[in-house]
């Protein structure tokens, strides 16, 4: 390593270490690569002719780390890359790095041996394989049980086990079945949802009957219950089957190799420790305070009655200069809301809307995203703002809705108050953009609003429905509404964060619950209306917002708009954005998306795939902020349809293949319809402007 410090240690000897060190050895840098076994270890280990797939082959991979068609089966890759690094003098040190620290300003690599070497950068290049996963059941630790396949013709006439349901376990079975072993293929799940098409077609082909090269059984929604000497125990919906078997492949996967990253100081997403709790636990309550305060909780009215911030504001404003008592006046009118606490908090969404939207233009360069982030600025700034607080009660103060159609229009949107400093209800100008069941107040009134009901209702009922029917519910949960505003702005960078998985799937249906109960609401308001002096009324005031328990001195709300409105939409909404994603609440309660759930299944929108360009690297089911598996309709090339996509785009820009897009299709056959014409793929871009290199894709990509 020299008398000094590295500019960089690579820690790693796979195709992407290497290709890093390639790229280092171009800059002059002074490096050294470790490799705990052999380099391309993961690629020697492959079955014997196992089929690679460097596609999308029409693309050029930046970096000097290059494929070529004899590059189709593991043996040639394998040659073609030993013969590229060595040719550049590229020789791994045999050496098992334990951990990562830093040592007066330099990071220090600590190896197994006890040596350390210092140095300005680490690359970090050690793959997803950690320790093979286990089932958990008996006989799992038997000599005849394995987690690799190295040469398929040793297990000829032999009946084999293979577990799994990726592209490992297909490519398992088909291999020792066409090298004439009795194959069961046993998987958990009902379907192969995550293997490539080739894997399932080959498979489907070699099931077609036992030929010379062997047979090959699937065995679906089956589970190993034990692992016996000479036979296995599978269970199918409760039913057992013993088989007889020789060898059993594990092919489930491997454990990610966190302990490298946990030695080194670094945080795992998916691992709370007590400072993340903390930070967690500590923000929730700073969410609890602030909604209590701004929502006409406890802290509103105790703030109020000592007249302290806000509620000051205007009178020390009045004191400065007699402009701030004329409400007729933009300064004056400014005076009244900024003694609002609503004001504060609506000024604050937008400054983090306008602030964190101009950061994701810069992260993220597509038309796409450029003309979605501004629009969501402006329809929260413009609409959800300056009209509420500024310019309609500036327009009230000079008499636009004293007299004549501005009257009765005042009258019938904005209703006069008491309790409002500025003389009428100019918050509910948020019912023009925040459509019913998400905004119930223009809805949930004492006396029909008749106007209100009108908007509503179209709104909810024909403008969102056609919206969906052509680009998808996104159209307005990523484009229009608030909540998505703070989610695609402030919540971008978190989006990885949203946890997957069939019990968070199951947790969706909470949003339909709510519905339900929104539902529930506007029965009884109607039925209230129609019956003053029934108890429909009572009943629907008491659910709204009145009905509550006391327990000694505390009074727990538990009616509509605490739980769901104050609790679930704000502070378990907001309070999770650094910790779980920033669309919590649309993906999990919001009772308008789960409206619109229903609209989605006669959408014409799709987000389309070209199945010759996916690699699985599942990077777009990682950064999908709305938990769908993404990567289980890209991989087939089926155009995916899944109701919770809010059309955010960070599949599609992040893909790093260009296998993604958005369009619409025939719902009947699925023909496609057309494309999107505002580009979301900044790989797409780049081949429309004539470059086959995508400067974000690299070699290992």
């Amino acid at each position: 390593s020299g008398p000094g410090p590295l500019d960089l240690v690579i820690i790693g000897g796979g195709v992407s270490g290497m290709a890093a060190a390639l790229e280092a050895r171009g800059a002059g840098l002074s490096f050294e690569i470790l490799e705990a076994s052999e380099p391309f270890a993961t690629l020697i280990n492959f079955p014997r002719a196992k089929p690679i797939y460097t596609y999308p082959t029409s693309m050029t991979p930046a970096g000097a780390l290059q494929f070529t068609p004899r590059s189709a089966i593991k043996e040639g890759l394998i040659e073609e890359l030993s013969d590229l690094t060595t040719a550049r003098g590229i020789v791994p040190r045999i050496a098992r790095s334990e951990q990562v620290g830093r040592r007066d300003g330099l990071l220090e690599v600590t190896l197994a041996e006890g040596d350390r070497l210092l140095a300005h950068r680490v690359v970090v290049a050690i793959g997803r394989s950690g320790n093979f996963r286990k089932l958990g059941v008996a006989g799992e630790d038997l000599p005849k049980v394995f987690n690799r396949l190295h040469d398929p013709n040793d297990y000829r006439g032999q009946d084999l086990l293979v577990v799994g349901g990726g592209d490992s376990a297909l490519e398992t079975a088909i291999a020792l079945a066409r090298s004439g072993g009795r194959v069961t293929l046993c998987h958990r799940r009902a379907e192969l949802s995550r293997p490539k098409a080739e894997n399932v077609e080959t498979l489907e082909s070699l099931r077609a009957g036992v030929t010379d090269a062997g047979s090959l059984r699937l065995a679906l929604s089956t589970e190993v219950k034990e692992i016996r000497e000479t036979e296995v125990i599978l269970s199918a919906s409760g039913n057992l089957e013993t088989i007889p078997n020789d060898v059993v492949f594990m092919m489930i996967g491997r454990e990610a190799p966190l302990d490298f990253f946990r030695r080194s100081g670094v945080s795992i997403r998916s691992e709370w420790r007590g400072r993340t709790w903390a930070g967690f636990l500590s923000f929730l309550l700073f969410c609890v305070f602030l909604y209590n305060w701004k929502a006409g909780g406890a802290l509103y009215h105790a703030f109020e009655a000592r007249q302290w911030f806000p509620f000051n504001i205007p009178s020390l404003l009045a004191g400065v200069s007699t402009s701030f008592s004329d409400p007729s006046t933009l300064a004056g009118t400014l005076g009244i809301s900024l003694g609002s606490p609503g004001f504060y908090y609506s000024l604050a969404y937008c400054l983090c809307v306008v602030i964190f939207g101009i950061q994701r233009i810069r992260r993220r360069r597509t038309p796409y995203i450029t003309a979605q982030t501004l629009t969501l600025m402006a329809v929260q700034v413009v609409p959800l703002f300056l009209l509420p607080y500024i310019l309609l009660p500036w327009l009230g103060h000079n008499g636009w809705f004293e007299s004549g159609t501005g009257r009765w229009l005042g009258d019938q949107l904005f209703p006069m108050t008491e309790w409002d400093p500025q003389g009428r209800e100019y918050w509910r100008a948020f019912g023009l953009i925040l459509a019913w069941p998400l905004f119930i107040w223009n809805v949930f009134t004492a006396q029909p609003m008749w106007l209100w009901l009108g908007i509503s209702f179209a709104q909810t009922f024909v403008l969102i429905p056609i919206l969906i029917y052509f680009w998808g519910k996104g159209a307005y949960c990523g484009w229009i509404c608030s909540c998505g505003a703070l989610s695609e702005t402030l919540g971008d960078a978190h989006r990885q964060k949203m946890p997957h998985g069939p019990f968070w799937n199951r947790l969706n249906m909470l949003g339909q619950a709510v519905l339900a109960l929104a539902l529930i609401l506007l029965g009884t308001r109607i039925a209230g209306w129609v019956w003053p002096d029934s108890w429909a009324g009572s009943f629907h005031a008491a659910l709204l917002n009145e009905f509550s328990v006391t327990t000694g001195p505390l009074r727990i709300q538990v009616n509509y708009y605490w739980w769901v409105d104050v609790m679930l939409a704000g502070i378990v909404g907001v309070g999770c954005y650094f910790w779980l994603s920033g669309r919590v609440w649309c993906r999990f309660a919001c009772p308008l998306a789960a409206l619109m759930h229903v609209y989605t299944q006669f959408s014409r929108f799709r987000i389309l795939s070209e199945k010759k360009k996916c690699i699985s690297c599942n990077v777009c089911t990682t950064v999908c902020h709305q938990g769908i598996d993404v990567m289980s309709f890209a991989n087939k090339g089926a155009p995916m349809a899944d109701p919770e996509c809010v059309r955010c785009s960070a599949c599609v820009q992040s893909c790093p293949t260009g296998t993604l897009s958005f369009g619409q299709v025939d719902p009947r056959n699925l023909l496609v319809i057309r494309k999107d014409r505002i580009e979301a793929s900044p790989v797409l871009m780049a081949e429309a402007g004539g470059r086959q290199d995508y400067p974000g894709r690299g070699a290992s990509d």
